[in-house]
């Protein structure tokens, strides 16, 4: 009889780790991968808590690494460009060095103008993310979903904004683009002091021309509405320069192209690039669930509980 019960307790014990297991493994973060298709190597930096397993990185064209982040973490990812390291790690980058010195950003943040993707996990609850142009704009970006429940929508920045940059924006070399507020530093282009908040930060001509080539992205700091998305229990990939073969066709329209020139022409070709990168980020949705969904704590006191009642009448 001894024997029976021991077996018993060794069933329940099993059963009680399973669920464990189970319940873990769907609440465990999310992966990034991170993909390069540009025509150059880009050195991405990454800002978040807890620290990945790197802060930056050499990422060849044509390649990918992941990254696994547990839940509840909060941060971002950019890509640098122009960079020059010596074997070392010491050295710097044309756009979106974060003044590390190093090819590690150790913590620091991306220094304007960069193309910004932002993530904050649940825990057991939706993740919020958003490509964001708010710090200005230097290569394109699309945030796509892997899996999970909900909206799930993919994002991004898919028009090349350095070709469209006003010159009062424009870097030197035209390798990025400046936003508003960090090109003049007023207020109601910062949305800081006297506007800000909502109610007083308006989107200005330089966020409109930003949001009209990329609808879906941040392009003012109180751009909420249309630009922050939600998933839960997803993976998440990250592409530098994604692939466009339509692209080309909608940039032989801009004005150089045509032979055109002037404002009413520039407005155009910018709403023709915005109309395609809207459909084929549409295009690319994902709104069905291919992943478990992430038991929240609640759920998992309940089964753990009714794991340990059974286990307990079983035994008696």
């Amino acid at each position: 009889m001894a024997s029976l019960f021991s077996c018993i307790s060794c069933s329940c014990t099993v059963f009680l780790s399973l669920i464990i297991l189970f319940v873990f493994e769907g609440a465990s973060g999310a992966v990034f991968t991170l993909v390069n298709k540009c025509d150059y190597s880009v050195w991405p930096g990454i800002l978040g808590s807890p620290k990945l397993d790197t802060t930056g990185f050499e990422l060849p064209k044509g390649s990918s690494r992941s990254f696994q982040a547990p839940t509840g973490w909060s941060g971002r990812f950019w890509g640098r460009t122009g960079c020059n390291f010596d074997a070392s790690g010491h050295g710097s980058c044309a756009t979106a060095d974060c003044g590390s010195s190093q090819i590690e950003c150790n913590g620091n943040s991306a220094t304007p103008p960069a193309t910004l993707a932002e993530f904050t996990l649940g825990t057991g609850t939706q993740d919020f993310y958003d490509v964001s142009l708010v710090d200005g704009y230097n290569l394109p970006m699309v945030v796509e979903v892997n899996g999970g429940s909900g909206a799930c929508a993919t994002t991004g920045c898919v028009t090349d904004l350095n070709r469209k940059c006003p010159n009062e924006l424009k870097v030197e070399g035209g390798a990025a683009c400046r936003s508003a507020c960090d090109a003049f530093g007023n207020p109601e282009y910062c949305c800081s002091g006297a506007y800000n908040t909502p109610s007083t930060c308006k989107p200005s001509t330089y966020s409109e021309m930003f949001k009209n080539a990329c609808p879906k992205s941040y392009s003012y700091a109180f751009d909420d509405a249309s630009s922050t998305f939600t998933c839960t229990g997803a993976d998440y990939t990250v592409t530098f320069c994604p692939h466009l073969p339509s692209l080309k066709s909608a940039r032989d329209l801009s004005p150089m192209a045509t032979g055109t020139e002037g404002g009413g022409s520039m407005a155009s070709g910018a709403i023709q690039e915005a109309e395609l990168a809207s459909s084929w980020l549409a295009s690319l949705a994902t709104g069905d669930s291919t992943r478990s969904y992430p038991l929240s704590l609640v759920q998992f006191a309940l089964v753990l509980f009714t794991s340990f009642i059974l286990c307990y009448n079983i035994q008696l």
